[in-house]
Parts: C-alpha cells; sequence; structure tokens
C-alpha cells in the first residue's frame, strides 16, 4: 500500500484578528474570497491590514467586510489610491450567504474577520460566527488561563 501525499497548501498569513478570541465566543469559522483592487493586495503582500473595528454586513444578497483597515499602497506615488476603509464584498456562496444572515439576525450573533491569508495566490478570509463575551466570562477565562498554566508548570518541575 502507497501512502498518500498531503496536499501542500502554501497559506501564507497577512494578518490576524489577535483579539477576536478573546472579544467573542468563536462557534463556527468559514472561508471567504475577498474581491480587492489591484493596489491592495500590493498593499496587503506588504501585511498594512488591520482588522481593529472589522465586522460583517449584508447588502442587496451580497455579504462585505466593513471597517477593514487596508493601507494604501506607496511604491508608486499615483494620485488615486484606494479607500483604505471601503467595504469589500465577499465571495460565498449564496447559501453560505443566506445560512449566515439568518443567524446573523435571528440568533443575535456576529459575524468577525479572523485571519486573512494568501492561498494559491488569491487573498482569502476566515470568518467567524460567534457571540460577544461579557467582561465577566473574559476575567473567567484569564483564571482558568492562569490556573492552567501554573498546574502545567508545577507538573514540569516534579518530573
Amino acid at each position: 500500500m502507497a501512502k498518500k501525499k498531503k496536499k501542500k497548501t502554501s497559506a501564507n498569513t497577512i494578518g490576524t484578528n489577535k483579539q477576536a478570541r478573546r472579544l467573542y465566543e468563536i462557534f463556527e469559522t468559514f472561508e471567504a474570497g475577498l474581491s480587492l483592487l489591484g493596489s491592495e493586495v500590493k498593499s496587503l503582500r506588504g501585511g498594512h491590514v488591520s482588522f481593529k473595528d472589522g465586522y460583517v454586513s449584508f447588502r442587496e444578497g451580497s455579504a462585505f467586510l466593513v471597517g477593514v483597515h487596508i493601507a494604501p499602497y506607496d511604491k508608486t506615488g499615483q494620485y488615486d489610491q484606494h479607500d483604505p476603509e471601503r467595504p469589500r464584498r465577499l465571495l460565498l456562496h449564496k447559501r453560505e450567504i443566506i445560512n449566515l444572515r439568518a443567524q446573523n439576525e435571528q440568533k443575535g450573533l456576529t459575524i468577525i474577520p479572523m485571519k486573512m491569508y494568501f492561498s494559491r495566490g488569491k487573498v482569502k478570509l476566515q470568518i467567524g460566527l460567534g457571540r460577544g463575551r461579557n467582561v465577566h466570562s473574559k476575567r473567567q477565562e484569564l483564571k482558568n488561563k492562569d490556573i492552567a498554566r501554573d498546574t502545567a508548570r508545577q507538573l514540569s518541575e516534579h518530573r
């Protein structure tokens, strides 16, 4: 029996939303393509993206990424740069858009960008369906992390 080779996927990470898992309880993740301009792709190759206030909204049967800042590409000195905060269309299947929109409206969940990366030369976005955490649950999570770290440290000392 010959072993199957794993497919090599070159997923080069452009940027991650480090606050996403801390501020939101993520239930499900999806991969979406992005409709971008050429100068935006060039800027992303340099890693110039900020997810600070990013979220996904729905309009006219399409999903849009709103509030994500992609810095203008400065190497060429062009005067007609892209708008850094413009809404960008997400490339999802129609059934995924309908499903996400229904969960967003009915259950009070929100859809946030988690990670942006290159996959086979295309820009992909990982979005997460989640609910915002309150202050109490954030503190509880930090406390649980501290306890787990301390127990791991004590176990490694006794070995």
